[in-house]
């Protein structure tokens, strides 16, 4: 009787000393903070880290698409009528993007590299070949218009060439020479006259197997949240086109790597050499990649919002003072004097006028928002998609005929999405990672379950113990005495 006593009083202290240590493993967070310190640990870029090699060489597929506005109605345009267009695309390439001439500091806190891009054409993955003819704005012509409008000389002289070569505000080309590069007749016959111009014209002219500038990373030795961030571009740490300290800021990674253990109230930073300035986006909402839970963060519109809305975007005005609708970002001062207006595609988050402006416009957020699926515990990116677009500013020049009645207008061109998902051999193994990771931390909760679990099974053997109470019958001698 004793022993049966004593095995139960130890359940029951046994249940109530697991349910207290695991309340209080809970509240402290001991294995919590265990498995974040060996996050920190592991999540460095350093030589043989898997950290590493994942950011040197990602294994993922990157695909860049890219889709055209084919205009309809140029003849009327030029007469003031509503311009419409209809998107043709995808055009799309497989991107390699290594890091190279990867040079550590002597304290491993910085990191240096070279991000060199080449993009292979995929026929498979594409609506037609490259030699597909789009009709769009004749960007060379109107960029050296827009140039040399108040140069009375060279203006008259690029209007007699224009007639000359028969060449107009619109003009038809074939996919790869937009993209890529060709030689513009009228940029080569003024490059006689203006030695700064480039014969050649493209919108990523240059930019297959090239590099954007050489990059200085920290490594996230010293601080976790400084992991694969941009400290130096081409040997600065901040821009100098725009006309604020803020606005000229490099803040974040380059967008493929984040820092471990991110929270859903903090903002992303990115720095885009293609926007020549830097972004951030915010939480939205939970998921799961290739069954790897994910928080998905996007950028909000105060990110391109007109300087009524975000107060901080008063910097991007160029010229100062100059300030476009939202929705848009005026990135001439970085593309040699071009009138490039960037957007997202089909002008989602814009103002609704640049929507009602071109006739095919459809904005629509599942196809047009820029997002990035990424895993908190480890900041691994699993899906991501950036898509922006590419505009040009059109509006009539008196002393060019050429332009004829045209609108104002920020005029559609194409736009881009490059994305990349997670491969299934990486996905298996963060699997693992994050699969271990909850085990970790939910050790204290299984203390408290089997706690409760020896809780229940105290009070089973306390009633048994105790047995039935017996009636005062039941409690009468079997056989009385005579």
């Amino acid at each position: 009787m004793f022993i049966k006593s004593c095995c139960t009083y130890s359940t029951g202290a046994l249940s109530v000393v697991l349910i207290i240590a695991g309340i209080a493993l809970v509240l402290s967070q001991v294995f919590q903070n265990a498995l974040y310190s060996r996050v920190k640990e592991e999540i460095v870029l350093k030589n043989g880290t898997d950290a590493f090699m994942a950011w040197e060489n990602p294994p993922p597929p990157v695909y860049m698409q890219f889709y055209f506005f084919n205009v309809t109605n140029s003849d009327e345009v030029l007469k003031g009528d509503r311009p419409a267009v209809f998107e043709v695309g995808p055009y799309t390439y497989r991107e390699f993007r290594p890091m190279e001439r990867v040079s550590f500091s002597e304290n491993g806190t910085r990191v240096s590299a070279v991000n060199p891009k080449s993009y292979v054409f995929d026929a498979n993955m594409s609506i037609g070949p490259e030699d597909d003819l789009i009709r769009t704005v004749n960007i060379p012509a109107v960029t050296v218009m827009e140039m040399f409008k108040d140069k009375v000389i060279i203006r008259n002289i690029i209007s007699a060439l224009m007639k000359s070569k028969n060449e107009g505000l619109f003009m038809t080309r074939t996919v790869g020479e937009i993209l890529w590069g060709y030689e513009d007749p009228l940029l080569k016959d003024l490059t006689r006259f203006e030695k700064t111009l480039d014969p050649h014209f493209g919108l990523f002219y240059k930019m297959n197997a090239t590099e954007d500038g050489e990059y200085e990373f920290f490594t996230g030795k010293a601080n976790y949240k400084d992991f694969a961030r941009v400290a130096e571009w081409k040997g600065n740490s901040s821009l100098e086109w725009w006309s604020s300290d803020q606005c000229n800021m490099i803040n974040g990674t380059n967008g493929a790597s984040f820092h471990p253990i991110i929270t859903k109230d903090e903002s992303l930073f990115m720095f885009s050499s293609d926007l020549c300035r830097s972004i951030y986006a915010q939480y939205e909402k939970d998921l799961s990649v290739r069954g790897i839970p994910a928080y998905r963060f996007v950028p909000p519109s105060a990110v391109f919002a007109n300087v009524s809305v975000n107060p901080a975007n008063t910097g991007f005005c160029v010229p100062a003072g100059k300030c476009l609708a939202s929705g848009l970002l005026n990135v001439s001062v970085c593309k040699q004097g071009a009138p490039i207006i960037m957007s997202s595609p089909h002008f989602y988050q814009a103002d609704e006028k640049f929507v009602l402006d071109i006739f095919g416009m459809r904005p629509k957020k599942e196809y047009h928002e820029t997002a990035l699926d990424i895993n908190p515990l480890t900041g691994i990116l699993l899906r991501a998609a950036k898509r922006l677009q590419v505009n040009v500013y059109v509006e009539k020049i008196p002393v060019f005929s050429q332009t004829g009645n045209v609108q104002t207008l920020v005029f559609p061109v194409m736009y881009l999405n490059e994305s990349v998902t997670i491969d299934e051999e990486s996905a298996k193994k963060l699997r693992a990672v994050v699969t271990e990771g909850n085990v970790i931390v939910n050790i204290p909760f299984g203390l408290i379950g089997l706690g409760i679990l020896l809780g229940v099974v105290f009070m089973v053997l306390m009633c048994w113990q105790r047995g039935p109470e017996s009636t005062a019958a039941e409690r009468q001698p079997l056989l009385s005495s005579s």
